[in-house]
């Protein structure tokens, strides 16, 4: 009986680590981008539990705000991102920036985000 061999083939190999290896570096461009927007939902809700937040300042409420964003060292959000608004039941935060990297070349990398969060009420104390 003739046995053959079985497996992938040294060029086979070749274009699956290449193929992997693309997609780790671009996994490795991405999640400090999706991270950093994890932090700027984080602070937005951790923000809204405050004691009487939907009360505050507008200005004390961008400080605190920022405060918990530097702890995070989420370093691409600016104050120009920030909008606070009044609504009818209290104060909207919304969060809007971009973030752009280089991947290869002259091409970047993309990515915009967009959060927003109300405060109302007397935010932990329900």
């Amino acid at each position: 009986m003739k046995r053959t061999q079985r497996g992938i083939t040294l060029l086979g190999f070749v274009v699956v680590l290449a193929v992997v290896g693309f997609f780790a570096y671009v996994g490795m461009k991405l999640f400090p981008m999706y991270s950093e927007y994890y932090s700027v939902r984080s602070a937005l809700k951790g923000l809204a539990a405050e004691p009487g937040i939907a009360t505050a300042d507008t200005a004390r409420i961008r400080e605190l705000f920022f405060r918990r964003l530097q702890i995070s060292y989420a370093e691409n959000v600016k104050p120009e991102h920030v909008k606070i608004t009044r609504v009818p039941e209290g104060l909207r935060m919304d969060v809007r920036y971009e973030v752009r990297r280089p991947m290869i070349g002259n091409l970047d990398v993309v990515g915009r985000f967009e959060a927003s969060q109300a405060f109302v009420g007397d935010g932990g104390r329900g």
